[in-house]
């Protein structure tokens, strides 16, 4: 360890800095594998709000597309859980972001960090399968029988 100057200690040396790369480099994946998730998500949220607004633009004189509109509380359902996928991605990003920015944070500080980083882990990985799960729910909805005959 360093000596304190004034109230920071040291920087960490050259090893601190690369076993502290290594150590975020899981995190770093997760961090780039929950941004194109996120991509996903958002680009499916599209389709959906894209669809409901094409079922409300339909007018009420046109009795061959009228029946489209029983539709619209499974596209509600999908946008639902379209919507809290992508909130629990989103704190799963924030979370991951944390993770690293902790570990370096606590490098300079000389802290240890080991619980924090895998409680701040774990809480990733739980928010990012929530997010899995409810777009795992939002696709069974999303092939209808009503989508078959369009």
């Amino acid at each position: 360890m360093g000596t304190v100057i004034g109230l920071l200690p040291v920087t960490p040396s050259i090893d601190q800095f690369a076993r502290i790369i290594s150590n975020v480099a899981a995190p770093a994946f997760l961090l780039g594998a929950v941004a194109s998730f996120i991509s996903v998500v958002i680009s499916r949220i599209n389709r959906v709000i894209d669809r409901l607004h094409f079922i409300h633009s339909i007018p009420d004189d046109d009795v061959s597309r009228l029946h489209f509109r029983s539709d619209l509380p499974r596209l509600r359902r999908r946008a639902v859980l379209l919507n809290r996928s992508l909130f629990c991605s989103i704190l799963a990003a924030i979370t991951t972001a944390l993770i690293i920015f902790g570990a370096f944070v606590s490098a300079f500080l000389h802290l240890r960090h080991e619980y924090g980083i895998a409680l701040l882990f774990m809480a990733a990985m739980i928010l990012f399968s929530v997010s899995l799960v409810d777009l795992a729910r939002e696709t069974r909805l999303a092939l209808h029988e009503v989508d078959l005959y369009r």
